[in-house]
């Protein structure tokens, strides 16, 4: 049976949160008693919820949703799950339009929404802030060398910032998870899949639910002593 973490009149940003992980997250976070909005590309229908379509790489798309709260609203939590892994090839018949976007959706989209939402937690003296990379940005994975390029800039960009804002009582902490049974996963294909799951210790993937489990907990009371930490979640896989 899964924890249960208190984030009762707490508010929340989901990027990315219409399906996959971060579907996952949004649904415990309501489970958990936080209100949630959700920022996606695609159109999210989740009971309990608020939307805003969003672009994360257009920043006045990122605004125009932040308009949508209203002046005194707060914000305590910013999950930045939104992602764009692209299809397994090599980089030297990888198109810069792909991998441009790849590192556009991943780390620039990334950093552009927290630099939008920041100010609200400054303000406010407290926050949490729980940035998706990817074992891929860890160890580097042949044939995703622009995910890994930028999922290791995501770890990066969280280690610098929980530096930068920690006195302000906001934990910034990133997640890095190996494969996860979700589209995004399934689209590499059944051959790369099972290669996936020959290569995990645990010989499975992991699911979204064990994904978001952890990311209530960094953002709950119990893990209020975390900051700029990388948590694999990789069934074993992560070499260090």
């Amino acid at each position: 049976m899964p924890n249960t973490y208190d984030l009762t009149g707490k508010h929340a940003i989901v990027t990315g949160g219409a399906r996959g992980i971060g579907r996952a997250i949004v649904q415990r976070f309501v489970a958990s008693g936080a209100t949630v909005w959700v920022w996606d590309a695609k159109s999210a229908q989740i009971p309990e919820v608020r939307t805003s379509l969003v672009d994360i790489t257009r920043g006045e798309q990122i605004a125009a949703a932040l308009s949508q709260l209203g002046d005194a609203s707060r914000i305590d939590i910013l999950v930045n799950d939104a992602g764009y892994l692209g299809r397994t090839r090599s980089f030297d018949g990888h198109p810069s339009d792909d991998w441009r976007a790849i590192v556009d959706v991943n780390l620039i989209g990334t950093m552009q929404v927290t630099q939008a939402v920041l100010p609200y937690m400054l303000r406010q003296r407290s926050g949490r802030i729980v940035n998706m990379a990817s074992l891929a940005g860890k160890e580097g994975l042949a044939n995703l060398t622009a995910y890994s390029a930028a999922s290791a800039g995501v770890i990066g960009f969280t280690k610098a910032l929980a530096r930068e804002v920690v006195g302000q009582n906001i934990n910034v902490n990133c997640v890095a998870p190996g494969p996860i049974h979700t589209d995004m996963i399934r689209d590499l294909g059944g051959d790369v899949v099972e290669k996936m799951i020959a290569a995990s210790p645990m010989k499975r993937l992991g699911s979204p639910d064990e994904v978001a489990q952890l990311v209530a907990w960094l953002c709950s009371d119990a893990g209020g002593f975390n900051s700029g930490a990388v948590f694999d979640m990789s069934g074993g896989r992560a070499a260090y």
